[in-house]
């Protein structure tokens, strides 16, 4: 049997590590883009045509499909179904981002899956899980983050919870928790020869994420009210600030050291402000702060404090952060035909990641390093992805007799 042609080298820690992603929005493609930006090769079955899904943009700018290549199928089609299965049969792991049962109806769930690759890490991403009362019910970053507790938390005091980005819920407890459980899964394959399940779940990740905080409050030193404790706005030494100029700058220094540091090169006498720790005096010492800050402009601070050990940072814009000389330094952000973009993260001595390549639009050329050039040759003079189609792809999913893909952020 002729051996499948080689894709483009990857670098990185997972180099070697294949990975097939059903297309979904939010978590699960950046769930993806973390294990491919580490050096797994990739392979995106999109869909034929756009779903109703997520915030709509240009490819070059939906960074969050970049590293990996992708072909479009109709996954109604039984030809489709059989041709993930055949690709399955070399990946190490498969990510999905549907709502329970799904890809089940499709002939891709797990049973069909570890099937055909007894040794697959078959990825789940959902907001509410596979099971529970609301498993099957749609929702979006917001209401998961909103269910744990967390959304609760964020805000100041005597006004509404504070929406923050993504990166709560569908990024951080989502993507993150996914991509975790995968490699856990594949290096557990490993040993045992056998795959299994990972039911990644944005509610449980961000729960996950929240436990110091679940002890804090145990331990009767976090009060439920918002902006009445330390690390939530409470604090006028965890703070943000406006300059003189109407920016804003960030202090932190809950240590006592630090805490008189930034005092003394305020020029504030610590009677000014109080003690730090009582709630007390929290409300003068934040008038105090206030009234400092702004004196002078952000960048006047920045000379003053940033490097220093009071816990400064300018708080900056998107379009600033890439130009800080600190990023700059360490090489955080890249540009990618044109397009800044967070460099990989972790970094790593001995296997590090490679540049970033950009979104691609699917092809046949996805194939590559899959399947064989005659398998792959055959499939192209069946029509390939463009004889695939007509039913509406994966974004038809929802008129399957049961709830459309779960949307996420």
């Amino acid at each position: 049997m002729t051996e499948p042609t080689s894709p483009p080298t990857r670098q990185g820690p997972l180099a070697g590590v294949k990975v097939i992603e059903l297309a979904g929005i939010g978590p699960g493609p950046m769930g993806a883009m973390l294990l491919a930006d580490m050096g797994a090769e990739v392979l995106r079955i999109d869909r034929q045509t756009p779903a109703d899904l997520g915030v709509k943009r240009p490819l070059q700018y939906n960074l969050l499909m970049r590293n990996r290549r992708s072909i479009a199928l109709d996954l109604k089609d039984p030809e489709a179904v059989a041709l993930v299965l055949e690709l399955i049969e070399g990946a190490d792991a498969l990510i999905e981002g549907f709502r329970p049962g799904v890809t089940e109806r499709l002939g891709l769930g797990p049973d069909a899956c570890l099937a055909r690759n007894p040794r697959l890490v078959y990825g789940r991403i959902t907001g509410w899980g596979q099971d529970g009362p609301l498993a099957q019910a749609a929702g979006h970053d917001l209401n998961y983050i909103a269910l744990t507790g967390v959304l609760h938390a964020i805000g100041r005091k005597d006004q509404p919870p504070s929406i923050p980005l993504a990166v709560v819920g569908d990024f951080g407890g989502g993507a993150l928790y996914l991509a975790m459980g995968v490699l856990a899964g594949i290096i557990e394959a490993r040993g045992s020869g056998r795959g299994q399940v990972v039911d990644a779940a944005v509610v449980d990740g961000v729960s996950h994420m929240a436990t110091a905080f679940f002890g804090m409050r145990a331990a009767g030193q976090w009060r439920d009210e918002r902006g009445s404790n330390v690390l939530d706005s409470g604090a006028p030494f965890y703070e943000v600030y406006e300059c003189a100029d109407g920016l804003w700058i960030s202090i932190g220094p809950i240590e006592a050291r630090f805490h008189a540091e930034l005092l003394q090169r305020l020029g504030i006498a610590p009677e000014a402000v109080g003690t730090q720790l009582d709630p007390r005096d929290w409300p003068r010492a934040r008038a105090v702060f206030a009234a400092a800050f702004r004196t002078r402009t952000r960048q006047a601070w920045c000379e003053l404090l940033e490097g220093s050990d009071v816990c400064f940072a300018p708080v900056l814009s998107f379009g600033e952060a890439p130009a800080h000389p600190h990023l700059q330094a360490r090489g955080s952000f890249v540009e990618i035909e044109g397009v800044t973009q967070p460099a990989p993260a972790p970094r790593f001595s001995r296997t590090p990641s490679g540049r970033p390549t950009a979104p691609q639009a699917p092809s046949d050329d996805g194939l590559e390093g899959w399947l064989a050039p005659a398998r792959i040759e055959a499939w192209r003079r069946a029509g390939g992805m463009g004889g695939m189609g007509g039913m509406g792809g994966m974004g038809g999913m929802g008129g399957m007799g049961a709830a459309p893909a779960q949307p996420q952020s």
